[in-house]
């Protein structure tokens, strides 16, 4: 792996590196971590690889990198979202599959130009929305398919968060509140996208229509920071999405809820290794992540027994081990590739448009 981004004071750059080396199928071995070249030098050395391989541009590390015998086999990008689209497109030239962090780019426009440039390379692409590679989302995803709650009614999913109540201080509150950098979504785009994609992602259904009601409560804010979406669904459910990073108090309390005809379940992301499904005729389920009862999908994306937790980062070890599969030309079907890309953007887009112009429901069409 190459990595684009990730230099000092980076949050997500080490998270990726961990995940992407948990299963021992990838190793980060080269990057361009800054676009200055003593910070990109200082990453090198802080992710403990080969000095003259910690590059100060794109372009030097894919000519270094195509000229190795050794040389790396994709790129992760885990920059800001106005660097992904530039750096997805130069990688994709160069020849190198990519692994982006979401969203995919900073505007819808920019993400319709991506997704050609991914079709055109003929090229793996794949997008790290990590909550759903928790095996116990799998898991919720595969009982639902199966019929467990029947014909699904209701949809909620929440993602409060409390960081952004205040000034945005620092390296990672400073270009998530920056519309030049993150693009015209704040919030939406942060972590409404991951709430939108796991609510999919879960049920199997699409939604078909939305009412966004997004603000920006802190004062001088640019973008949102409190989110409110009505959705409705391709089968006729109704849903609700909230996403919020002025709750003061609040982590990262990303938690779903679905309710049937059958029954309901209810996951959240602080308590990942326990689903909990009721049935309509009163009983409680409680599934845990490792446990004998767990399907096939799930089961093989879980690492140690029941009772020893696993988390956010062996969550994101299975998006990597399936883009590993991929690059080995193997299936991996639930990996978020290009389209669910310029879903996520289609969704933030529209949300965005909707809310500012007053405009109730809406169409989601990509």
């Amino acid at each position: 792996m190459g990595m684009i981004g990730g230099g000092p004071g980076s949050f997500i750059g080490p998270i990726h590196r961990i995940a992407a080396e948990l299963d021992r199928e990838i190793e980060l071995v080269a990057g361009c971590f800054s676009s200055d070249a003593a910070r990109s030098s200082e990453a090198g050395t802080s992710y403990r690889i080969d000095g003259t391989r910690a590059y100060p541009t794109l372009d030097a590390m894919f000519a270094a990198e195509k000229a190795r015998d050794d040389g790396i086999d994709f790129v992760a990008i885990v920059s800001p979202n106005h660097h992904h689209l530039p750096a997805a497109k130069a990688a994709l030239a160069a020849g190198f599959p990519v692994i982006s962090d979401k969203p995919a780019t900073a505007t819808l426009a920019q993400a319709h130009e991506l997704s050609a440039c991914v079709r055109a390379a003929g090229l793996p692409y794949a997008l790290t929305h990590t909550y759903s590679g928790y095996p116990l989302v799998r898991e919720a995803r595969a009982r639902i398919a199966a019929g467990a709650l029947g014909t699904i009614r209701k949809l909620v999913v929440e993602y409060p968060q409390g960081w952004l109540a205040g000034e945005a201080i620092g390296k990672q509150a400073e270009w998530r509140t920056d519309p030049a950098r993150s693009g015209p979504g704040g919030c939406i785009g942060d972590i409404g996208t991951h709430a939108f994609q796991l609510a999919e992602f879960v049920t199997g259904l699409k939604v078909v229509e939305l009412f966004a009601d997004l603000a920006a409560v802190v004062p001088g804010r640019q973008v949102d920071d409190d989110c409110t979406v009505l959705l409705r669904y391709d089968n006729g459910a109704r849903g609700v999405l909230l996403a919020s990073q002025i709750e003061v108090g609040e982590m990262n309390g990303l938690r779903i809820r679905v309710y049937g005809d059958k029954g309901g379940l209810l996951w959240r992301q602080e308590a990942p290794n326990t689903l909990t499904i009721h049935s309509l005729d009163g009983r409680t389920e409680i599934v845990h992540a490792g446990g004998s009862q767990l399907g096939p999908d799930a089961a093989s994306r879980t690492r140690t027994p029941t009772g020893h937790p696993e988390g956010y980062l062996e969550a994101f070890a299975n998006i990597y081990r399936d883009f590993a599969a991929v690059l080995r030309g193997e299936p991996a079907p639930l990996l978020p590739g290009i389209d669910d890309a310029l879903r996520g953007m289609t969704f933030i887009d529209t949300a965005v448009r909707a809310s500012q112009e007053r405009s109730g429901w809406v169409r989601l069409t990509v």
